[in-house]
């Protein structure tokens, strides 16, 4: 990865796992329709989102290295983008949600590499690099706003998710990237739509992930700032969208004041949102965000934290009152009464960490099998193995070469000579370590004497549970890149000859060379073998706009006539106001 992708500052301090999901920027492949595309979406935004987005928009656009004229290279946004703290990475569509978070954690920025065809000039349904850098970057231009991403990511990332989110992950996924690809049959896209809204009508309960995803829909990509009468647009979704960005600020869609119940609205990413939320400043998004996050897992644990990791089937942490942290996929967990956890277990490589540095020996090559330890006090002591000092442990049987039996206040029995401990910088005891073990349950075994050294984390209750572990550092394959690739358009012949006249085109404007002759003899072409190439004869018409040249009414006059097609004539009649306008 570091052979073909530039790091700098800010990206080098990303972990390893994350690298997998960067791709190149496949500048090159951009067509010069592409480019054009970009433009107009560009020109349109700007002076629109002017007059109707947060304040930080256009300032923002500066400050990122944003170019209306041209898609942006990652490696000039970076060249800006670190004066602010923050880096862009070029990713393949969609990624997992979890992810997409931690990259945000790191101050990263992920943007979708393709870019919209000119079929879906006004929104897309796929994630796309006008949808990415111009939508998503201006904003974090603004200090505190940033700070609610990165806050956002930050806490997003430990989100459990249940075991369909993936599913619906993959099924947007894949719905997102045919409806894009113009090769795509009708057929693809109503199955991929019809197991998207199966999923969507059957996924139970919302999973942490699930609702956090809500909060971060309903703000970074389609939230609305200020008053509920005279709101102001800041979600990158609405701030990309030149069709969006104009209906969301009329009547026609609903506005809800912006509050934690965000969490439980659901969204469909194929259609235009029938509401939206206001939130009266970007402080509020903040305060909401912490709401949420005092009811995760991540800050109240307990059995209700344990649950949701073996529910979620994924890879998780634990981490007990000790601070002891334990990381691996939880398979089952052993409760009480009185609905507390007394014994959790995983199921393959496990690690332990404490302040989310990996304990020494105790990676996943060691615990390959799983780790399972009680939870809680000894019976009929009230003092907790973590609070007893070095005494206290000797009173009560625990210390080295000892051979002992310590029954919890749960019933889970632990009988086995001591051989070690580990305490943390502080001196808290973390972890004891038995041989000759023999772990019980009423009447079920645990654990066996003859499967090697036992060894018990120690913590009287759970006071976290989040996705992913505790020390990235502790697993090489972290979360999984899709296998449905966005598809790559091929172009036919005529394609590419379209794609040379707008080139030609761009370099005339470029190059303040207008060749009126020769965009005659491109417009010919055009009216003849293109007939539905609207925005190259825009572009075309723009070069020569007020020239009194004959050509100059042929292109006004072929504008007419394709505004006819009602698909066309917003867009036609958008490019020659701003065409007026600008003269």
């Amino acid at each position: 990865m570091e052979d073909s992708i530039n790091f700098n500052e800010v990206t080098k301090r990303l972990p390893k796992h994350l690298h997998k999901f960067i791709v190149k920027q496949p500048y090159d492949s951009y067509t010069s329709q592409n480019q054009a595309v970009w433009r107009y979406v560009m020109k349109m935004n700007v002076d629109y989102l002017s007059k109707v987005a947060h304040e930080s928009y256009l300032e923002g656009l500066k400050k990122t290295g944003i170019s209306i004229d041209r898609i942006p290279k990652m490696e000039g946004m970076n060249r800006i983008l670190k004066d602010i703290g923050w880096a862009a990475v070029s990713v393949d569509g969609f990624i997992p949600p979890n992810a997409f978070m931690e990259f945000q954690a790191y101050n990263v920025l992920v943007i979708a590499s393709d870019i919209r065809t000119i079929d879906h000039i006004e929104y897309t349904p796929a994630p796309d690099i006008i949808h990415e850098a111009a939508g998503h970057a201006p904003i974090i231009a603004n200090p505190e706003y940033a700070e609610y991403l990165r806050r956002f990511g930050e806490i997003g990332c430990k989100a459990i998710s249940s075991a369909k989110d993936y599913e619906m992950y993959e099924a947007i996924r894949l719905l997102s990237i045919l409806k894009e690809d113009p090769n795509s049959s009708e057929i693809e896209i109503n199955v991929a739509q019809q197991k998207l809204e199966d999923l969507q009508n059957n996924m139970g309960e919302l999973s942490e992930m699930a609702q956090i995803r809500n909060l971060h829909w309903w703000t970074v990509e389609y939230g609305l700032i200020g008053t509920l009468d005279k709101p102001k647009i800041y979600g990158a979704g609405l701030l990309s969208s030149i069709g969006e960005s104009k209906l969301c600020l009329t009547k026609d869609v609903k506005k809800i004041p912006y509050t934690i119940d965000a969490a439980k609205q659901s969204f469909d990413i194929t259609k235009t949102q029938p509401q939206l939320f206001v939130t009266p400043d970007f402080a509020h998004l903040s305060f909401v965000l912490e709401e949420f996050a005092n009811n995760m897992a991540l800050r109240k644990g307990g059995l209700k934290g344990i649950q949701k990791l073996v529910n979620s089937n994924n890879l998780g942490t634990v981490e007990l009152s000790t601070g002891i942290q334990i990381s691996g996929r939880f398979t089952n967990v052993i409760d009480d009464d009185n609905g507390n956890a007394i014994y959790i277990q995983t199921t393959g490589p496990t690690a332990l960490a404490s302040r989310d540095k990996e304990l020494i020996g105790h990676g996943v090559s060691y615990h390959a099998d799983g780790f399972g330890s009680p939870v809680g006090k000894l019976k009929g002591i009230n003092l907790a193995i973590e609070n007893m000092y070095p005494k206290d442990l000797e009173v009560y049987g625990i210390y080295e070469g000892k051979t002992t039996t310590l029954e919890f206040e749960g019933g889970i029995k632990i009988e086995g000579e001591v051989i070690t401990g580990k305490r943390d910088l502080k001196g808290k005891i973390l972890l004891i370590s038995f041989k000759n073990c023999t772990v019980t349950y009423l009447e079920k075994v645990l654990f066996k004497p003859e499967w090697g050294i036992y060894d018990m984390a120690i913590g009287k209750e759970i006071v976290s549970a989040y996705s992913g572990p505790a020390d990235p550092n502790s697993f090489e394959n972290i979360g999984q890149v899709s296998t449905t690739k966005t598809h790559k358009i091929s172009y036919s012949k005529k394609e590419l000859k379209l794609f040379s006249f707008y080139k030609e085109v761009a370099a005339m404007r470029n190059n303040h060379k207008t060749d009126i002759p020769r965009l005659a003899i491109i417009f010919e072409e055009i009216s003849e073998n293109y007939p539905k190439d609207w925005l190259l004869i825009l572009e075309m018409y723009e070069l020569i706009y007020q020239s009194s040249s004959s050509l100059e009414e042929k292109l006004e006059a072929y504008l007419k006539k394709l505004k006819g097609n009602g698909y066309f004539n917003n867009l036609i009649n958008s490019g020659l106001d701003l065409i007026l306008k600008n003269k």
